[in-house]
């Protein structure tokens, strides 16, 4: 039988002493609130674990405004004005540096880089009765991304909980007028389409619209739409199902289970994604509604005024895998019915095959070579954390238990 030391027991009294420490002072993104403005701090996650520190920073102000930014605290609020999580260097693998990501918004003014004039190719804001989101086309290289890079997933959540990227914080002004915090939202970006889905809080089913499981089966299924390549429209819209729920043609509601990478590529889902009726939509002239862009030199613009818009009064709705009137995993009830005039994004093998992004380790990559804007002035790091604390008694006493063995 194997005689333990006094040497090995202060060993392992070190290393549980360690992990106490750690354990009662980590909190997770999603469970950190803070309230906008005034109540963000410099910077969001000051851990420095596994993966190091956070790239950039989350007070942001005119200070930080133009396209060297760092700034990654992000907005979604209308057709107009959002912002998507793209890379800091040119010709990134979003995979690489899905950590370190700051925003690009379509409006200057919030301190963060600005989406060049051109780059959206189409576009579609939806509200729903639980979440916001934009799906749309891009030419991803004007934001970073290197070309033909299918992608992957950001949100607050990630392996680490410290979510990609880390410290990356959300706000919203759609649901009730003000800004409020998103908990939990993703985003998908790769193969020139993007989608940016926000749920809103104050829903019960925040974290299930906005699953962050299904990394590897891109917008198509996590937030299917009708947006359109070449069209610019904001509307109104029924939910989705559940990102990985879905009505079998037997009319029985199953649930997708992913693979692991390990498998290999997915090369076949067993089932098309519900896309939701979307109505009341209204049309805008991209120029118009993308005024405020910067120019191809860089430099904040001001906001476009004088927004055209056409409001169709149409609807359209997506054919049902179990086809006529189904209730739909999500609870609610919804006829299906084929449109001719609306799809959802072209569901290319790019789009559906969105592979998941390696984990990243030490310190973040790709901040070198982005210079030129000062970051605001360190401020204390206060807020409210609703952590997932460990008690000291039940880990004091494991190991006290531990030793005596």
């Amino acid at each position: 039988m194997e005689r333990r030391t006094t040497g090995s027991r202060a060993v392992r009294a070190v290393i549980l002493t360690c992990v106490l420490s750690t354990a009662t002072a980590f909190t997770p993104l999603v469970n950190k609130r803070f309230s906008y403005p005034d109540g963000i701090p410099y910077q969001v996650d000051t851990d420095n674990l596994v993966r190091g520190t956070q790239a950039g920073y989350n007070r942001c102000n005119a200070t930080t405004d133009g396209q060297s930014s760092l700034c990654q605290t992000s907005f979604i609020n209308s057709v107009d004005d959002f912002c998507l999580w793209a890379p800091i260097n040119p010709n990134s693998i979003v995979g690489d540096v899905e950590g370190n990501m700051v925003a690009w918004c379509t409006k200057p003014g919030r301190g963060t880089r600005v989406i060049p004039p051109g780059a959206i190719r189409g576009v579609q804001f939806t509200k729903t009765p639980d979440y916001v989101q934009v799906v749309g086309f891009i030419d991803q290289t004007r934001i970073n991304i290197a070309s033909g890079d299918t992608g992957g997933e950001m949100d607050p959540h990630g392996a680490d909980l410290r979510g990609n990227p880390l410290g990356g914080l959300m706000y919203s002004n759609a649901y009730t007028g003000a800004f409020k915090q998103v908990i939990e939202w993703h985003n998908f970006m790769g193969s020139d389409i993007f989608c940016l889905k926000a749920c809103d809080p104050a829903r019960p089913n925040a974290a299930r619209f906005c699953e962050h499981i299904y990394d590897r089966i891109g917008c198509a299924y996590n937030a299917p739409s009708n947006a359109q390549s070449g069209v610019f429209e904001s509307c109104k819209g029924d939910n989705q199902d559940f990102p990985g729920v879905y009505t079998d043609s037997q009319g029985k509601v199953q649930t997708y289970r992913q693979p692991p990478e390990s498998l290999g590529p997915i090369t076949s889902i067993p089932y098309t994604a519900r896309v939701p009726r979307s109505s009341d939509c209204v049309n805008y002239n991209s120029a118009d509604l993308f005024a405020g862009s910067v120019g191809p030199g860089g430099g904040g613009g001001t906001p476009g005024g004088g927004v055209t818009a056409t409001t169709t009064g149409a609807s359209s709705s997506a054919v049902s895998e179990s086809g006529g009137t189904s209730t739909t995993a999500s609870g609610t009830e919804s006829t299906a019915t084929s449109t001719g005039g609306s799809s959802a994004p072209p569901t290319t093998a790019s789009d559906s095959t969105i592979t998941a992004p390696p984990a990243t380790s030490g310190a973040p990559s790709g901040t070198t070579g982005s210079t030129g804007v000062a970051p605001p002035a360190q401020t204390d790091n206060s807020g409210i954390k609703l952590g997932i604390e460990v008690p000291f008694l039940t880990l004091w006493l494991f190991m006290q238990v531990w030793l005596a063995i």
